[in-house]
């Protein structure tokens, strides 16, 4: 699939906007509803509140209920080749983690030590159906996006390696672009990303028209009305 570039300038409003925003942009983009690539479900956010993260997916498949079948040898092989393919460019990328034992994961993949390596390495955060961990002690700077929150680490072990991963319902393939905030992730299509800032402009103009009213002192039905049909005419 052709890659699309990410101006500056989206790649700054996408980190300001929250993700049920770029949800709703994407469906002004392309001019209908129906668009599925999101997760389903309650996740849990290591910093609820801070900034979204924003990138290109580097995915992984994990697992750790029970003890890996392969050699000790293949195992730290594996992890290190983790690492490399976590490290590859260019920004702004986001680790996409799925852990296989799903939804009996124990395996905190993500804790004090996973965050720093994979921050210092210049990944914008992570997305994860499985374990985060270390809440009170990992790095700012990183949020966390996950299916939840445990004390231990299992027999976690990677799998393999820039494959489709599967978080909460939503299917990801390496280099997809990402948008994770406290309310869960999604997929921004390929080929709204030319458009989708000029979508997210009109998502907020055409809430702002119902928005402005209703903030308003003296607020009536008859207001509303109006409002909404106009808010009516121009939405997707």
């Amino acid at each position: 699939m052709k890659r699309h570039p990410i101006p500056d300038t989206l790649l700054a409003r996408l980190e300001q906007v929250d993700t049920p925003t770029v949800c709703n942009a994407i469906e002004v983009a392309q001019g209908r509803r129906g668009f599925n690539r999101f997760t389903k479900g309650t996740m849990q956010h290591s910093r609820p509140g801070t900034p979204a993260m924003v990138g290109r997916a580097r995915t992984a498949r994990i697992a750790g209920l029970a003890p890996p079948t392969e050699s000790d040898e293949v195992i730290k092989t594996r992890r290190l080749a983790y690492f490399r393919a976590m490290a590859r460019g260019p920004a702004p990328t986001v680790a996409v983690v799925e852990d296989l034992d799903y939804p009996h994961c124990i395996a905190g993949w993500w804790g004090e030590v996973h965050v720093a390596v994979h921050k210092g390495l210049g990944l914008k955060g992570a997305l994860t159906n499985g374990v985060m961990r270390d809440l009170d002690v990992i790095d700012d700077g990183f949020p966390i996006l996950a299916g939840s929150i445990g004390p231990s680490h299992g027999y976690v072990h990677v799998r393999d390696l820039g494959t489709e991963v599967s978080i909460m319902g939503m299917q990801v393939n390496e280099d997809d672009l990402v948008h994770a905030d406290r309310h869960g992730a999604v997929v921004i299509p390929e080929q709204v990303i030319p458009s989708l800032e000029d979508a997210i402009a009109t998502v907020f103009a055409n809430e702002n028209l119902i928005l402005g009213p209703a903030r308003e002192p003296g607020f009536t039905i008859e207001k509303l009305e109006a409002a909404w049909a106009e808010f009516e005419r121009r939405r997707t």
